[in-house]
């Protein structure tokens, strides 16, 4: 329990100006009682410089924020951890029941409010390349999840119990670019229960205090393909470079800035060794392929350019299937354990793309798909931060010029086929580019 009554503690959170991960944890400290220091500005904390220093990556060693220090040494970092350490028992939920719910609702957040509001809001703030197909798909995503949620609130004023939990500063804060940038009148229309509790909780003292005011939004934000090209870096000439440097240090360019309201630390990450240096290079574009599968017909346009350029000594195609099907029961709990490996695979995507599809129902019901990596090997064991999920899965490499493996790629990538090896019909299918 996060000790506010014994002695008055001091606590700082380091992040960067209007990160909304941050505002979970700043509210909470709003309810709770907490005395929260906010480093976000120099020279307390400068976002890509104080968090790429020894010293704080001896604290926080992924370098990202926000991240929470208090007065006696005790360092947390991941903002849902944070939030909870700052709450108190009536946030966090006063029963075993209600805990589980409050989890429940913060678990939801992350894997189905995050990904796809991420995919429709970002190209809208200049910070992703627009993608027709991604962009729809999240308002598919987004749409389902208001629904659950709006049918939640049908007979709920909030999330957990009678009054504002974790759970409602939580959800709340997923969905704060959403109604804030794409969701307009004529979208939340059919969901009128989940637009009356944000602005329950949004109007309420302890939300304002962070937020400030919340203004809906009131015309959906659309790609700009000319701020899409401001906010890429600009290559220079080694002279200019040298001779703008001192500039650069006094001052981050708008682009800069604007990423840091958003999702700047996804960008601004501790840097690595590329995995895949050791290969040679190869003939084979991936990302032409995926703009092509993303924005063109599979099957006659996407899959034919896939044969037609596919480099078989410097890629290689693998069968994956979910080791543990005893275990998977509710439908949307077995895409989230597809989503999440997803999300965790996120470095891989430049050099990797699959297709994991769900079939059967509640109950009764397997994954597998098919992957294809850079190489001749599983990727997953050149870096150990893509370890994580892989064992739960069985892998096969396939002979690429087999017709097992190019009717297993047409089904795979076209979501439709007689899938014989399966023995079940398709549910629904997750796509990783």
């Amino acid at each position: 329990m996060c000790p506010h009554t014994a002695k008055i503690h001091l606590y700082t959170l380091y992040t960067y100006p209007e990160n909304w991960r941050a505002f979970k944890a700043q509210i909470a400290a709003q309810y709770s009682g907490a005395r929260l220091k906010i480093a976000s500005t120099s020279p307390a904390f400068t976002f890509g410089q104080t968090n790429r220093s020894p010293a704080f990556l001896s604290n926080f060693p992924l370098g990202k924020v926000p991240a929470y220090q208090g007065d006696d040494g005790f360092c947390l970092f991941e903002s849902n951890a944070i939030a909870h350490f700052l709450s108190n028992d009536a946030l966090r939920g006063s029963t075993p029941q209600d805990s589980a719910q409050v989890l429940q609702w913060v678990s939801l957040a992350d894997s189905e409010i995050i990904p796809p509001a991420s995919a429709w809001v970002f190209p809208t703030l200049g910070i992703m390349q627009f993608n027709k197909q991604a962009t729809e798909q999240a308002k598919e995503e987004v749409k389902r999840v208001l629904a659950i949620l709006n049918q939640h609130l049908n007979t709920h004023t909030f999330l957990v119990g009678e009054r504002v939990s974790l759970a409602d500063i939580t959800v709340v804060c997923s969905l704060l670019w959403l109604y804030k940038q794409v969701l307009e009148p004529a979208f939340r229309q059919p969901y009128p229960n989940v637009t009356r509790w944000f602005l329950t909780c949004v109007n309420q003292p302890q939300f304002k205090a962070v937020l400030g005011e919340v203004k809906l939004c009131e015309k959906m934000a659309q790609f700009d393909a000319k701020k899409f090209a401001e906010m890429q870096p600009k290559k220079e000439a080694p002279a200019k470079k040298e001779k703008e440097k001192k500039k650069e240090e006094k001052k981050a360019t708008p682009a800069e800035e604007e990423m840091d309201e958003c999702e700047a630390a996804l960008a601004s990450e501790p840097k690595t060794k590329d995995p895949f240096a050791h290969l040679p290079k190869s003939s084979f574009v991936m990302d032409e392929f995926k703009r092509k599968y993303s924005n063109e017909d599979t099957l006659t346009v996407a899959l034919p350019y896939f044969w037609d350029h596919f480099d078989r000594e410097g890629f290689s195609i693998w069968y994956a299937e979910y080791r543990f099907p005893e275990e998977l029961t509710m439908s949307f709990m077995s895409c989230n354990l597809i989503t999440g490996m997803f999300q965790r695979l996120d470095k891989l995507r430049k050099n990797a793309f699959a297709s994991s599809i769900l079939f059967g129902a509640n109950n009764d019901s397997c994954i597998s798909g098919i992957w294809v990596f850079r190489g001749q090997e599983l990727a997953f064991t050149l870096s150990e931060d893509w370890q994580i999920d892989y064992e739960s899965y069985t892998w096969r490499k396939l002979d690429v010029d087999s017709e097992e493996c190019k009717t297993m790629v047409k089904e795979y990538l076209t979501w439709e086929g007689e899938f014989k090896h399966v023995g079940k019909p398709f549910n629904q299918g997750k796509i990783f580019k």
